[in-house]
């Protein structure tokens, strides 16, 4: 299993897809919890660190 180093700013694929069909987040806050922001509607979420590893996927770095 890969370990992947998360900062404010990058952009993580997830396993299962948002309903709006799109599987990319912006992280917007790190910490014990994350707040991520949907790529495709904007949604906003708060998701505890735990779930974010499990079912990250890819890891895209900020430019």
């Amino acid at each position: 299993m890969e370990k992947y180093i998360y900062e404010v700013g990058d952009v993580v694929t997830l396993k299962k897809q948002h309903p709006c069909g799109s599987k990319e987040w912006e992280i917007l806050r790190v910490g014990a919890d994350f707040r991520l922001k949907c790529m495709g509607c904007a949604h906003q979420i708060m998701i505890p660190r735990k779930l974010v590893e499990k079912n990250t996927r890819d890891l895209r770095k900020k430019a």
